[in-house]
């Protein structure tokens, strides 16, 4: 264990479960632990999760992290959460859920997005002078695929119109944790972009905006009210000390949705230092000095977590999640039998599998689309599967087909990304889940032709990256000492025996997607 006079607990809210992790006001990692939850896939794109499941793992998390680590609970003087971001909690006026949370997988709002974002002339399927003000003042507009946070309220108000009526205000996750926490119903600048009816234009004094909260047909009053990044919103609740083993005197800070975590703890808090998260989801952001939108790929500048700054923001749908699922539903069921199911460790397994595949898995390829798509396009009809395999296609084909197709995924987004920058990127730091993966870092190399930084600790990185904001937030640090704190644990080069492969399958994998989009917005229009 590091010996230190203070500590930091910081939790990461994720879509599969919940990481704690407890550390020092430099962000270094002393214990950590994870605590899953059930996710609720329903019919017609509703996906739910309970938020009383979060809290309880978030109490079971902390007390068990805190007896391993053997950190005197007492010396623990901050609380900060990072959570999934553009999900929604409808509580009553004592913050109590009215009903399972809708999360950032949920599509079942684009009809109601669709309804208010339409007009004449149109550009995109918006009314071109409602897209006017949205990008003017909020940086960008509700998302067509029906998975932003005002989508959600929209839905909840048309389709359970009892729990609009009885709702006293709807919450970020984040938000919703951080209520349980400190006693407050707020959100922050950086969290409240998905309402998409906030003025950015003066980071440092994000409000909501009249004018959009009337074209979304947003209630104001049901909105929480702002803080600025980085807030200290007071001590520990005496319900929530208590329930976490943790002294009242604790602080508790308001945290970041994961994307503008996830770029602190990467230590990639400079203009133009990029990470890459592999996680449920991906995305590829950086730091910007500018507010600044890419309305037809779905980029834009918004308030990030560190004050007064923009992050330029994205998000691809599906990435470890399409190997989840192959590992779950295809090569590792758990009503499997041997050998399939005999494996002790089903991703390593599945990973060796695929290190014996030649690279571009002999033509072998994958569309990770499988919940739709948000960037570089925004299409929630879209869909995934494999796509030219022959006879003698093995596990390890697909396994490794699965890891390229997100890779070409992410060289897709790298493109308009490195655009909407006017620069290259020199190197990426990942981080995420999948960032353990050696194997899957080389592949993003080669396939990116980028250079990949393997982040230290790379799953814990957005909970570094709150623990980090807490320190500066609770003057235990600098925001300018933070890219320092956070170690590359390995450096992959491009390997240029690859590159043919990569560069022949990459414009292939575009094509699939503008081959067959209309295909898909038949076939799953409804759904």
């Amino acid at each position: 264990m590091t010996s230190a006079d203070e500590y930091m607990v910081a939790l990461d809210l994720g879509t599969s479960g919940l990481k704690v992790a407890v550390t020092t006001p430099r962000g270094e990692i002393v214990g950590s632990a994870e605590e899953r939850y059930p996710l609720h896939v329903l019919g017609g794109g509703g996906v739910e999760q309970d938020p009383e499941d979060w809290w309880r793992a978030i109490a079971h998390g902390t007390r068990r992290v805190l007896g391993s680590s053997g950190v005197d609970p007492n010396r623990v003087v901050g609380v900060a959460c990072s959570s999934q971001w553009s999900g929604t909690v409808p509580v009553d006026e004592r913050g109590r859920p009215l009903m399972r949370a809708i999360i950032w997988m949920d599509s079942r709002g684009a009809e109601q997005v669709r309804r208010i974002t339409r007009g004449f002339p149109a550009v995109q399927g918006y009314g071109l002078g409602k897209l006017a003000a949205w990008v003017r003042r909020s940086g960008g507009a509700p998302g067509h695929a029906g998975k932003d946070t005002v989508a959600h309220i929209l839905y909840v108000r048309d389709r359970l119109p009892d729990i609009y009526r009885r709702a006293a205000k709807f919450l970020e996750p984040r938000d919703w944790v951080n209520f349980r926490l400190s006693g407050r119903l707020t959100s922050s600048f950086d969290a409240a972009t998905m309402l998409w009816a906030t003025d950015t234009r003066d980071v440092a004094a994000v409000r909501y905006d009249d004018h959009l909260l009337g074209l979304a047909g947003l209630d104001r009053d049901k909105l929480p009210d702002l803080v600025p990044t980085a807030t200290v919103l007071g001590p520990l609740a005496p319900a929530a000390a208590a329930a976490l083993g943790l002294p009242e005197t604790a602080q508790v800070v308001t945290g970041a949705p994961d994307v503008m975590a996830s770029a602190i703890g990467a230590g990639t808090v400079a203009d133009f230092d990029a990470h890459l998260y592999l996680g449920t989801s991906s995305w590829l952001v950086c730091h910007v000095p500018y507010k600044k939108t890419d309305v037809l790929h779905n980029l834009a500048s918004v308030p990030s977590a560190i004050p007064g700054r923009y992050l330029l923001a994205n998000e691809q749908e599906s990435a470890g999640l399409c190997l989840a699922e192959l590992q779950r539903n295809v090569l590792f069921p758990p009503d499997g039998h041997p050998p399939l199911a005999a494996a002790d460790d089903p991703y390593a397994a599945m990973l060796g599998m695929a290190a014996a595949v030649p690279a571009g898995s002999d033509g072998l390829i994958f569309a990770p689309w499988v919940n739709g798509e948000r960037a570089p396009v925004d299409d929630r009809t879209v869909r995934g599967g494999f796509f030219n395999q022959s006879l003698g296609v093995t596990r390890g084909h697909l396994v490794r087909a699965v890891l390229e197709g997100v890779a070409y995924n992410s060289r897709w987004l790298l493109s308009y990304v490195e655009r909407f920058i006017g620069r290259p990127l020199e190197a990426i730091t990942a981080v995420g889940g999948g960032a353990r993966s050696e194997l899957w870092c080389q592949i993003h190399a080669d396939v990116l032709d980028r250079v990949v930084r393997q982040a230290a600790d790379p799953v814990l990185a957005s909970a570094r990256g709150v623990a980090l904001q807490a320190s500066v937030a609770l003057g235990r640090l600098r925001w300018d000492e933070v890219a320092g704190t956070v170690p590359i644990a390995r450096a992959f080069e491009p390997d240029p025996a690859h590159r043919q492969a990569y560069d022949t399958l990459f414009p292939e994998f575009v094509n699939l997607y503008r081959s067959t989009r209309r295909i898909y917005a038949r076939l799953n229009a409804q759904r």
